[in-house]
């Protein structure tokens, strides 16, 4: 039985919330936004995995798409730029943190774990884990499996999600995760993470036929579409607004990269955002 999407959530603001309460007295206009924009990205997945949305997304492949445009696109961004890690460690308490640090740091599983976490969190290879991700869930029969069957279906988001964290955490500084890259290549990456949804929508609009039989054959849908028409409003939903988070990090980091001295990313990371112990 899987965990309700609320109770993720509420736990997620619950440890993003104990884990800031030290720095209340002294809270600046920066962690302000942070926070905003963590509870924002929690808020954001909560609509997306319960009802009504998560119901409509049954009986609609365009609203089905619109779960994989919110969890690859709007989600991690909107989480990562809260900047999480440190301080939702930060929520437990001292001696836990130390005991688990101490296991991180020398425990017979620590170097795999380490090599695994900086091989994951390389743009190319998050890029390419998000793009299997998304190639291989939208296979007709992975696609009609995750649409019958719940348990299929949040594994369906777990790796959406995930894999998406791994692509936008590095990209967006969130600490301790960071890409050693300049603004242009950053850009260049964000550039990229658009293709592989671009060339899914063009699949699906240019089907003579419906793809999915698990939505061709209901017998009811939502707002009354076709499924030929169905499958084609949801190319446009991955087209255009799917693209649209890419374009804007597209567009600031190449505008950083012009900024007079701004090639090298400026790091302004505190020292509370990294006290894992």
């Amino acid at each position: 039985m899987s965990v309700p999407p609320f109770v993720v959530c509420a736990a997620a603001a619950a440890l993003y919330a104990l884990g800031g309460r030290g720095h209340v007295g002294r809270s600046s206009r920066r962690r302000r936004w942070r926070a905003l924009a963590f509870y924002g990205g929690v808020l954001t997945l909560l609509v997306a995995l319960e009802p009504p949305f998560d119901t409509l997304a049954d009986t609609s492949f365009t609203m089905h798409m619109g779960q994989h445009v919110l969890l690859l696109t709007v989600v991690p961004p909107l989480l990562v730029l809260g900047r999480p890690w440190p301080r939702m460690w930060m929520a437990f308490p001292a001696g836990a943190r130390r005991s688990a640090a101490r296991g991180l740091a020398r425990g017979r599983w620590s170097a795999p774990i380490r090599l695994a976490g900086r091989t994951l969190t390389r743009p190319p290879v998050a890029l390419a884990a998000m793009t299997v991700a998304l190639a291989v869930w939208h296979i007709p029969s992975l696609y009609g499996a995750a649409v019958g069957n719940e348990g299929v279906h949040v594994l369906e988001h777990v790796c959406f999600l995930v894999t998406a964290l791994l692509f936008w955490g590095p990209l967006l500084e969130a600490p301790p995760i960071r890409a050693r890259v300049d603004h242009l290549r950053r850009a260049a990456w964000f550039g990229l993470a658009a293709i592989p949804g671009w060339i899914l929508a063009i699949v699906l609009a240019y089907a003579s036929s419906p793809l999915y039989p698990v939505y061709a054959e209901l017998p009811r849908r939502a707002f009354g579409l076709s499924p030929l028409a169905d499958q084609q409003l949801a190319a446009g939903v991955m087209w255009v607004p799917g693209s649209i988070a890419y374009t804007v990090a597209f567009i600031v980091f190449v505008y950083r990269w012009l900024e007079p001295g701004a090639a090298t990313p400026a790091t302004d990371i505190r020292p509370e955002e990294l006290s894992w112990t």
